[in-house]
């Protein structure tokens, strides 16, 4: 696990700078505090921070083939090195290390640039080839790694996070507006865009050839909507869930890789309590547990992770989170370098901190209400299916009528023009902190629009799959990897810890993505085939209790403990003036917030002050 960046310039005889590749480095020692490295040749260099995790002696990066032709730097872990390892040996292939890293040049030597196809494990790698004078980058197949880049006047850049590709002097530090209309529609800046102009960031799944510090077009080599298609003939229930279990298992097997120790975030939740429950029986050693939890009830978890960690005896550590954690706001938010609504993240970057005192991995149990239909949107949205609903039905155009005619913070007036839209606008209206009409408002007519644009695509994709399915395949392919995996990277390599995914083993994923959708969701029970194979295997409870999320009390923060803290971090608005977010939006929101202190008042003013909070952290950046 590491941090990787680089610098290609367009012309040749220009070395690549050392003092700026230093500068990177420095930008992300958090990601790796074991080492570093360089390489560099003529106007193309890169580089890494390391965080040693296997083959603790001799696995420091950059690595390069035999000849010295092929260099690679590489951020992640590959669970299926060793067997590629000892079928490149047999190929004539000499290794010098021991590390999953060095796979990677000797299966380029045999595969080319489809050798990404062969890996299994979370990755984002960059792969200089001399001979040609080409640069290849990938990510993996969900987004786990992050992997940022930028085309200039100059050449190419790329970083692990946006952090380090600011520190070349060719990117500029202006304000994408498609990204900040899509962060106030969504909470997060979704793939491919990024907060600065000019910096992209390369979708999950994909590649990237870069010739003469010029990119091509990004590639897909993976994408889940086609498993989702893939329904064949239904083997019997029992036997899915034989295959599942033998899918999972292998699944936590595989991530349990490593020369270091290992812990699991636990809620006491279905997928965590999965995770746990395989690693008990494979690891070997009595297992590390940690888990986060609140004062308030209804979002306290842990009596449920303490239950689960007794009956499988790990050794559990705890933490509560208090309102005065929030003074760590703008701390959090420097991990992410982009504005990032999800208050989770605060919880999930103190859970962190607590199991690395104790641990340098830790696996997770993200992923799995994606795979097999955990979240609550997925029963909502099959309800008003069933009943049907204006906007399916031709009543959206009145509905809408009747909703503009009502005063902004009228009860009522969202949920009209919620009832109004067709069923997939609906959806993106559900999850969003503004909607669209509001980010017109607050920003421009042309502001709604633009946002939606990024994910047209991919809605286009999705068409002609089963209901249910369209949306999990929407969810892994912009929540997922815009939201809980970005949430999941930065607060844990913040404290230099690696996060491990093992619900997004590949293999599994593609199988969960085939199920009949009835095995996911069925009668109003999500995770259904999950819970039935989980049966007897973990308490009872964790199957019967109901899904709680991971929720924060920040309602009750916000109106009692600390009822002034968005006016003292907005003021009157006017930073935010700046970026083109009009004044009078803001002051609007604070004085319906202070008139009637309504979640969805709290929730979009919490959006506003991390944003403030997040351009602060970037620092000198400018609006378009």
């Amino acid at each position: 696990m590491c941090g990787i960046f680089g610098v290609f310039g367009k012309e040749r005889g220009w070395p690549a700078d050392p003092g700026v590749l230093h500068k990177m480095a420095d930008a992300m020692v958090h990601r790796g505090p074991d080492g570093g490295g360089f390489h560099t040749d003529d106007c193309f260099g890169m580089g890494m921070r390391r965080l040693s995790i296997i083959d603790l002696a001799t696995g420091e990066q950059p690595i390069a083939n035999e000849e010295r032709k092929l260099w690679v730097v590489f951020n992640g872990e590959i669970y299926n090195y060793r067997e590629m390892t000892r079928d490149l040996v047999a190929r004539g292939h000499r290794f010098s290390t021991a590390s999953d890293t060095e796979v990677l040049v000797h299966l380029y030597e045999e595969m080319g640039e489809d050798f990404v196809t062969r890996l299994r494990g979370m990755f984002a790698l960059a792969l200089w080839d001399s001979s040609r004078r080409t640069l290849f980058l990938a990510r993996d197949r969900l987004g786990i790694k992050p992997l940022y880049y930028a085309t200039t006047p100059e050449g190419f850049v790329f970083g692990s996070e946006l952090k380090a590709v600011v520190k070349s002097p060719w990117v500029s530090g202006r304000v994408d507006r498609r990204a900040l209309a899509a962060f106030l529609r969504y909470g997060y800046v979704p793939d491919p865009l990024s907060i600065l102009e000019g910096v992209t960031k390369l979708p999950p799944g994909h590649t990237l050839t870069v010739r003469d510090g010029e990119p091509g077009a990004p590639r897909a080599y993976w994408e889940p909507t086609r498993f989702f298609r893939s329904h064949g003939p239904e083997p019997p229930e029992e036997e899915l869930g034989e295959r599942l279990w033998a899918l999972l298992t292998d699944a936590v097997r595989s991530h349990l890789v490593s020369d270091v120790p290992l812990g699991v975030f636990l809620s006491g939740g279905v997928d965590s309590s999965t995770v746990l429950a395989i690693m008990a029986r494979e690891g070997g050693v009595r297992v590390k547990t940690f888990t986060i939890g609140f004062r308030e009830q209804g979002f306290n978890e842990l009596p449920y992770a303490r239950r689960v960690a007794e009956w499988f005896g790990t050794e559990h550590h705890e933490r509560l989170v208090e309102p005065g954690d929030l003074s760590l706001l703008e701390e959090v938010l420097s991990a992410f370098d982009e504005p990032f609504w999800d208050v989770s993240a605060i919880p999930t970057y103190l859970v962190s901190r607590l199991a690395r005192e104790h641990v340098k991995v830790v696996l997770s149990g993200d992923g799995g209400d994606e795979l097999f239909a955990g979240y609550e949107r997925y029963l909502v949205d099959q309800r008003r299916r069933l009943v049907g609903l204006a906007g399916d039905n031709g009543l959206g155009a009145p509905l809408r009528g009747l909703s503009s005619a009502l005063p902004e913070g009228t009860p009522g007036k969202n949920y009209l023009y919620h009832l109004s839209l067709p069923r997939m606008e609906r959806y993106l209206d559900s999850i969003s902190l503004f909607p669209a009409r509001a980010v017109c408002t607050i920003l421009d007519p042309a502001a709604g629009a633009a946002c939606d644009a990024v994910f047209t695509p991919l809605l286009d994709a999705g068409r002609g799959l089963d209901a249910l399915s369209q949306l999990q395949d929407f969810d892994l392919r912009t929540y997922l990897p815009g939201d809980i995996l970005t949430k999941l990277d930065r607060t844990t390599m913040a404290h230099s810890l690696e996060g491990r995914v093992p619900f997004l083993d590949h293999p599994l994923v593609e199988f969960a993505c085939g199920l009949p959708p009835r095995l996911r969701l069925r009668s109003g029970e999500t995770k259904y085939l999950l819970k039935r194979v989980l049966k007897g295997r973990v308490p009872d409870e964790v199957l019967t209790r109901p899904k709680q999320g991971f929720g924060v009390p920040v309602d009750v923060w916000f109106s009692k403990q600390l009822p002034g803290f968005f006016s003292d971090i907005l003021g009157d608005g006017s930073r935010l003036e700046s970026l083109g977010i009009r004044r009078s939006a803001v002051r609007t929101l604070l004085e319906l917030h202070a008139r009637k202190g309504r979640p969805d008042h709290r929730q979009q003013l919490w959006g506003l002050a991390v944003l403030d909070r997040s351009l602060a952290g970037l620092g000198g950046v400018a609006t378009r």
